[in-house]
């Protein structure tokens, strides 16, 4: 992609997802996010109607008497955008591949947390970390990772979200608004997962083609593996095969649904000829 063809794609993106961002996912993202995270300011004399577990003990019984720790909301919060930009992304059947919906996903999300003022970060990842651009604020920040996300090509095809997670863990020290989004297929992330969760608030957002729900029945077929390269003959005639390969898709939607929610992260699926704004908008609602 030439340097002109870059930059209309790019203005392109912000203008459509500035607009959303402006116009719907602003507000939303504010009250979703944002008084979730608090920071202690001072002590003061207990009132009637304070809580009692915002009560110091130490300090009530220094002077004894009631005090209560007082709370502020943090005005600053940070923001991690961690894409997966494995092979398997560059697939679909419709309008868009599932990159590009990643893309636009995460230009939505960074242009509304500009809006409130907060820092954005990036992780671009395979099997290993591709790009890591520290948190910062700004449009001009914001237009970086968009261009990011739509010029860097790995040559590795695999996913680990397991090393995401321990990159994430190892270099945001403070509590970040974390998204993850991916196809998922991988696994054994489940422990990471959990430990990630006790410090940050983290949503999943699995992007998906309905093309890849099931393997239909064109006979004898020759097919390359996104996730490796390697190019195998398939059998698709052969219920078992397809059983299997539903079977085995199945099992990693349910692995990353499960691993998510028990780790107490948000969950989001979207299809790529769905509309992603609707389940944004949704998401966010329910938990706001």
């Amino acid at each position: 992609m030439d340097t002109k063809e870059l930059l209309k794609k790019v203005r392109k993106i912000e203008i459509k997802t500035r607009r959303l961002s402006d116009h719907i996912f602003g507000g939303e993202y504010h009250s979703t996010f944002k008084g979730r995270g608090m920071t202690f300011s001072e002590v003061r004399q207990y009132q009637f109607g304070d809580d009692v577990r915002n009560i110091d003990w130490n300090v009530t019984a220094r002077y004894n008497e009631p005090f209560v720790k007082v709370f502020e909301e943090e005005r600053e919060l940070t923001m991690m955008l961690m894409a997966d930009i494995s092979g398997s992304q560059f697939f679909g059947t419709t309008s868009q591949f599932k990159n590009e919906v990643i893309t636009e996903i995460a230009a939505t999300l960074a242009f509304s947390a500009t809006q409130n003022n907060d820092k954005i970060g990036l992780i671009l990842f395979s099997d290993q970390i591709e790009l890591y651009i520290p948190p910062k604020k700004g449009r001009s920040h914001v237009l970086r990772i968009i261009r990011e996300l739509l010029e860097f090509r790995s040559e590795r095809k695999k996913t680990d979200i397991n090393e995401a997670l321990k990159f994430l863990s190892n270099i945001m020290k403070k509590k970040a608004i974390v998204f993850i989004l991916s196809d998922f297929m991988d696994d054994d992330y489940n422990h990471t997962l959990r430990i990630a969760g006790k410090k940050h608030d983290i949503t999943g957002i699995r992007v998906y083609d309905r093309h890849e729900e099931a393997l239909p029945n064109l006979g004898m077929i020759t097919a390359e593996d996104e996730e490796t390269g390697a190019l195998v003959t398939v059998n698709t005639a052969s219920k078992k095969v397809r059983n299997g390969y539903t079977a085995y898709y199945k099992e990693r939607v349910d692995y990353f649904h499960n691993s998510f929610t028990r780790s107490g992260a948000g969950v989001l699926h979207n299809r790529v000829d769905e509309s992603y704004v609707r389940k944004l908008l949704g998401y966010f609602k329910r938990r706001a």
